[in-house]
């Protein structure tokens, strides 16, 4: 049954329950994202999309490859998954009608990379993701944050912060000039910096036994990787919304403060994001080559826990 229609796409049961236990409905999703098409659409343009997806009776799933039966207006490009060993084909969500497509198909989640399509590999952004221990408090995040923002001034950078949408925030910092393998360098030597301030509230441990309750600054987001969009949902309860913060306002802030219900009051008719963000900046050649002589976390935690499983085979052998 179609329910109603929007720049030429069919939007069907947005009075049914989105997913299970999320508390809204499909139309609340679509409504949203149609409310904050002209601000998300400009973050998602021309980059390799991912989305998250629901569907009820079902787990939420990761979406790269373009679904089957899109419409022919769908832009797409093809991006060599090193995950399933193959090319798909992601969804470049260029425009209103695209994004209204992909509402309908319950994509809630939208994930994008620090690059565009057919461009130079050139990053357009670095990301540290702050992410708190299990129960401890958001205070703690925002502590964390500012040890970021004093490293990054240290360094003569700066960056906007926005909630994940989940537990933590993300700390983004606009570039330009550097390639992926320097961006990613001087985005570990910032964790590291910041870490450095004070090691009893962060750290860059990968593997979670080593954090020790200690909030992680996750410099593995920047370079292929992918963030989720300011504006966009987060598959939980009362779907929250990844949200701009001004960093003298991140104090008074409390994950699941904006959600779909509430974003459109929270957040007013402008584009805050836009407005908090930087202008690029050249990343300076200290922190790149500080960066270069940090091992990659995942392939250090991964070597770290081969050598652990040894250790421990030898111990009970």
């Amino acid at each position: 049954m179609v329910d109603d229609e929007r720049d030429g796409v069919r939007l069907t049961s947005l009075d049914a329950p989105l997913g299970d236990g999320l508390g809204v409905t499909k139309g609340d999703l679509v409504d949203h994202l149609d409310a904050f098409a002209d601000r998300l659409v400009p973050q998602l343009a021309g980059r390799p999309l991912s989305v998250k997806r629901v569907r009820p009776g079902q787990d939420p799933f990761m979406q790269r490859n373009v679904a089957k039966g899109a419409p022919d207006w769908v832009r797409t490009v093809p991006v060599w998954s090193f995950g399933a060993h193959r090319e798909v084909h992601q969804v470049l969500c260029d425009d209103r009608r695209t994004l209204l497509w992909l509402a309908n198909q319950r994509a809630v989640e939208f994930h994008v990379p620090f690059f565009r399509a057919g461009a130079e590999a050139e990053p357009t952004g670095i990301v540290l993701d702050l992410d708190p221990p299990e129960g401890a408090d958001f205070d703690v995040v925002v502590r964390a944050a500012e040890l970021v923002r004093r490293a990054l001034a240290d360094a003569g950078l700066a960056g906007a912060v926005k909630t994940s949408g989940s537990k933590g925030v993300h700390v983004v910092v606009p570039v330009r000039g550097a390639g992926p393998e320097d961006a990613a360098a001087a985005t570990r030597a910032l964790a590291a910096r910041a870490a450095a301030l004070d090691p009893d509230l962060a750290t860059t441990a990968y593997i979670r036994e080593d954090r020790h309750g200690r909030v992680f600054l996750d410099s593995t987001r920047s370079g292929s990787s992918t963030i989720v969009a300011a504006y966009s949902p987060r598959i939980r309860p009362g779907l929250p919304v990844s949200a701009p913060v001004a960093w003298a306002d991140l104090p008074a802030v409390r994950p699941g403060d904006v959600t779909v219900a509430t974003a459109a009051e929270r957040l007013g008719d402008g584009d805050p994001w836009t407005a908090l963000l930087p202008d690029p900046q050249e990343l300076p050649a200290d922190l790149v080559a500080q960066g270069h002589t940090i091992p990659v976390a995942r392939v250090a935690a991964m070597h770290e826990g081969r050598r652990r499983a040894r250790a421990k085979r030898a111990e009970e052998g």
